[in-house]
């Protein structure tokens, strides 16, 4: 693998994302629409990658975010805290009372069942963490002084403004700077474009960091919206074609992006919110493509945070120096365990998620 990762010794964390940290709130089996009563998470998807290496696979982390310095933000703060994630690069941002300048976001999100699909409504505009600046961080001290192994961040906060975006690319070309590794995942989200120019504007800043990425990470959305690869072949029902098409669509992003060494993509059939078809490729420059097992009809409670368990997964076996064809297997087993259970994060250990990678399955562990 060609990927240099510094050693743990010379580094106070394993890993850190960018990114927001939103207050999820869910009705469980029932429906926004007609709740009396909601159960709070935290969840954000690049913030979900870090959490998950720490309370799954027992990793140093930490968040770079803002929040703002009320109430709800300080139950963001307990549920970071709860979830092992180190908060000390959280900003706070001063709050005037009704949020007319800063706000923390929210994110009400049904599971879906059956027939019904799941449903987000974010709520999320002036965000604190949507105004955090290239300068509001000392990028030099966190990947120089006191060392960063990977840096997680993705395409849901790129999208969030303007200076989000520049964010983004301070924060990347710091971290090649430093020697720390950078994933990215492009979490392609028609809602948070639409209105400050679609796709044309995803793919203009998505195309701006790419040169600076070293492990990406997309479902086939993500790559054709957020970096313009139209690949034929490439559709949700994954036939003999479709195979070759996410094939040639990730030979695709390595021969425009070089400085890729990584390329991974879940593959998911949706039959019903609940019966889901699960997998995943990657690719890198030694192994070629490699394949996870493919999981058909797998059941799931909460799809929410599935792909953050993949990346998460896949990131662990990396930095653990596995071969990428274990690593992939990694990513899609905690990808799948961690669908199992409801909220945005993880509540898998490591154990269970080698079991399932090794081909253990559902028997009763006494």
């Amino acid at each position: 693998m060609s990927l240099s990762i510094r050693p743990a010794s010379e580094c106070r964390y394993d890993a850190v994302s960018l990114g927001e940290v939103m207050l999820r709130l869910d009705p469980g089996e029932g429906r926004i629409r007609t709740a009396r009563s909601f159960r709070a998470w935290e969840g954000g998807g690049e913030y979900n990658v870090t959490r998950g290496l720490r309370r799954a696979f027992g990793l140093r982390g930490a968040v770079v975010t803002a929040l703002a310095d009320n109430e709800l933000g300080r139950l963001v703060e307990d549920l970071i805290l709860q979830g092992g994630v180190d908060t000390d690069f959280i900003q706070w941002r001063p709050y005037d009372g009704i949020g007319r300048e800063v706000r923390n976001g929210l994110n009400f999100t049904e599971r879906g069942f059956g027939v019904r699909g799941a449903v987000g409504v974010s709520d999320r505009g002036l965000t604190a963490a949507s105004q955090l600046g290239p300068e509001d961080v000392d990028w030099d001290h966190l990947f120089g002084e006191l060392g960063v192994r990977w840096l997680h961040t993705g395409g849901i906060f790129a999208a969030l403004s303007e200076t989000s975006a520049e964010t983004v690319k301070a924060a990347v070309q710091a971290a090649k700077r430093h020697g720390t590794v950078v994933s990215y995942d492009l979490n392609y989200r028609p809602s948070l474009w639409r209105s400050i120019g679609g796709q044309a504007k995803a793919q203009e800043v998505n195309r701006a960091i790419a040169p600076f990425i070293d492990v990406m990470i997309g479902n086939e959305e993500d790559f054709t919206a957020s970096l313009g690869f139209e690949v034929e072949g490439v559709d949700e029902h994954l036939s003999t074609l479709a195979m070759d098409g996410f094939r040639s669509m990730i030979e695709t992003a390595a021969a425009a992006f070089p400085n890729f060494q990584v390329i991974a993509t879940t593959l998911r059939t949706v039959h019903t919110a609940t019966i889901n078809d699960w997998g995943a490729l990657a690719w890198s420059r030694e192994s070629g493509m490699v394949e996870a097992t493919h999981r058909e009809r797998l059941e799931i409670m909460d799809r929410v945070g599935g792909g953050d368990s993949f990346a998460s997964g896949l990131i662990y076996g990396l930095l653990d120096g596995q071969p990428l064809s274990a690593a992939v297997q990694y990513g899609a087993a905690h990808g799948a365990l961690a669908m199992t259970t409801p909220g945005d994060t993880t509540m898998v250990t490591k154990a269970e998620v080698l079991k399932l990678a090794g081909g253990g399955g559902a028997r009763v562990d006494r």
